[in-house]
């Protein structure tokens, strides 16, 4: 299923928001949101037509750039979404990028805006980071209370391995620990012997691939 055709899910309630990168860019389904009363924010896509109907003044030293009411010009474009958007432009001092938003909402400051998509930003990291150091490459159940689980026992023997790490004084990186741990789940073994520097060191000859918590 393409990105986008997740928007087709989620029943949108009014007052809420939806943080969105350009992929789910689809003027059709923004529209639904907006009639359903929902506000969403989202990247518009390069090649996205637009003109200006009204510009409000910013302070640029928060890195605003600009804050306009806008209308969609291109062919299709404007019947699917036929009501004035919000572009916003903000300037990131860290990454030396200027970040466009579309947006339904007209009540919240323009600083707000990009400040919800930093926040949408953080989660997608957190999930990166999970992605990363997690290795979860698939979940057993898709409910909100199994994913949950999944990904806090996942968290949890990943904190534990990092202090054992930190109390023996390992060198070994944490997916060599994870990799000899799994292996030896049903031997009554000290941590300080199986985790011994001859151990680590022999394993790290042998494979130099990362661990799968949940292969």
């Amino acid at each position: 299923m393409h990105e986008v055709n997740v928007l087709d899910l989620i029943t949108p309630e009014p007052g809420s928001f939806t943080i969105m990168d350009r992929a789910f860019l689809d003027f059709a389904r923004l529209y639904r949101l907006t009639q359903a009363g929902a506000f969403f924010v989202i990247r518009p896509k390069i090649n996205t037509h637009i003109k200006r109907v009204y510009s409000r003044l910013v302070d640029k030293t928060t890195g605003l750039r600009c804050d306009q009411t806008i209308r969609i010009t291109g062919l299709r474009s404007c019947d699917y979404y036929p009501r004035y958007l919000r572009y916003v432009v903000f300037y990131d001092a860290k990454t030396d990028k200027r970040l466009r938003f579309f947006t339904n909402n007209f009540e919240l400051p323009a600083l707000a805006i990009a400040q919800l998509y930093k926040c949408r930003w953080q989660v997608e990291l957190f999930f990166k980071w999970i992605k990363q150091h997690l290795r979860i490459k698939a979940f057993f159940g898709i409910n909100e209370n199994a994913v949950k689980t999944q990904i806090w026992i996942a968290i949890s023997v990943y904190v534990l391995v990092a202090i054992i790490k930190k109390r023996l004084s390992i060198k070994a990186s944490l997916y060599t620990i994870l990799q000899i741990l799994s292996l030896t789940l049903f031997e009554r073994m000290p941590l300080d012997q199986l985790l011994n520097d001859k151990v680590l060191q022999l394993l790290d000859q042998e494979t130099s691939t990362q661990l799968n918590l949940f292969g």
